[in-house]
């Protein structure tokens, strides 16, 4: 069974970003006799109550879905894969198309409240009062600014107006930002393959796990088994052991990553907290002091391109894995109000 391997990822977001050694790749497949297979993660235009085509994939958990297949695939057999989505966000729809498309429970039931009455559910299961609550929201965003700082290495600015509360317990900064034009596209190989296109081992990262974990049905009806999260704790332990376990160990001891999907700050507790990383909801606020859940900023500051943040997530681990000391990372993904889930495994040979 051959390893699935990262071989090359590119992105562009507001313009900024390259695309072209991730298309150059593709092409020298192209011309040896092995295209990739394309998996697509689709853009909102699709419309969230749409048909699902084969190999088309919907909701935040979608890339990570992908990332699954993809590895089957070329354990199958499959020489190359490529993980692509592209959405307009910001010029591709009117404000009237965009509310329209994202209103995907109802005009009368925003994702906004949908996410205020999930947070309250879970709030309640684990004894978090909604001070202390709203206390985790804005260590969270702390958090999350540091990582986009040191990453960017600018400083960061935000209209005054995104810290006013947009729900009981959700300010505008605490929520994902979805204006953004992103186009990401992600390339995997087998070891064979890999080989025949010359690939440096510096450049390569091994997919070690992939778990998914899924209700049978999302929105408002399901807030209680959404706010359970123990399928988001089972999605964390398959990709975990697959990668050998060692995931917690390494975090603590600064050699491994974390690319925690921060949509609403209800789903990064929910990950700390089902992964095993805390053991209880008391340890959530000197964990978030003293830990980087992400290597983007997160939605909030890095931008969600609505189905594709764990693939923005995806495509930065695997670059920051080569860039850094660390040998593991992990990457979230959470699909509509959270019934669906996924946790990607990524590490350096």
């Amino acid at each position: 069974m051959s390893k699935t391997l990262i071989v090359a990822a590119g992105k562009t977001a507001e313009g900024e970003g390259c695309l072209q050694p991730v298309l150059q790749l593709e092409q020298k497949l192209k011309q040896i006799g092995l295209p990739p297979r394309e998996l697509v993660i689709e853009p909102l235009s699709t419309g969230w109550h749409a048909p699902r085509q084969e190999d088309h994939f919907r909701s935040g958990c979608a890339p990570i879905e992908a990332l699954a297949k993809a590895k089957a695939l070329i354990e199958a057999g499959t020489a190359a894969v490529v993980i692509r989505g592209e959405d307009n966000l910001k010029t591709g729809y009117s404000r009237e198309q965009r509310h329209q498309l994202m209103a995907i429970y109802g005009d009368e039931y925003p994702i906004t409240q949908a996410y205020d009455d999930l947070a309250h559910e879970f709030a309640r299961r684990q004894g978090i009062d909604a001070d202390t609550f709203r206390e985790l929201c804005q260590q969270l965003y702390s958090n999350y600014e540091c990582s986009y700082r040191n990453v960017m290495r600018q400083p960061v600015t935000q209209d005054e107006r995104w810290f006013q509360p947009l729900t009981s317990l959700f300010r505008g900064v605490d929520c994902a930002n979805p204006l953004v034009d992103f186009h990401g596209r992600l390339l995997l190989c087998s070891q064979e393959t890999a080989q025949l296109l010359d690939i440096p081992a510096t450049e390569v990262v091994e997919v070690k796990g992939v778990g998914l974990g899924f209700l049978e049905q999302d929105g408002p009806q399901q807030l209680r088994q959404i706010a359970d999260y123990e399928h988001l704790g089972q999605a964390w332990q398959q990709a975990d052991q697959q990668a050998g376990g060692y995931f917690k160990q390494k975090f603590s001891e600064r050699k491994a990553l974390l690319e925690s999907y921060t949509c609403y700050p209800v789903v990064p507790m929910a990950l700390m907290l089902k992964s095993g990383l805390v053991s209880g909801p008391e340890q959530l606020a000197e964990f978030v002091a003293r830990y980087p859940l992400t290597v983007t900023g997160g939605m909030n500051l890095a931008k969600g391109p609505w189905n594709n943040p764990a693939l923005n997530g995806l495509i930065s681990m695997y670059q920051a894995l080569l860039q850094s000391d660390a040998s593991l990372g992990a990457v979230h993904g959470n699909g509509g109000l959270g019934y669906r889930q996924g946790v990607a495994m990524l590490a350096t040979e």
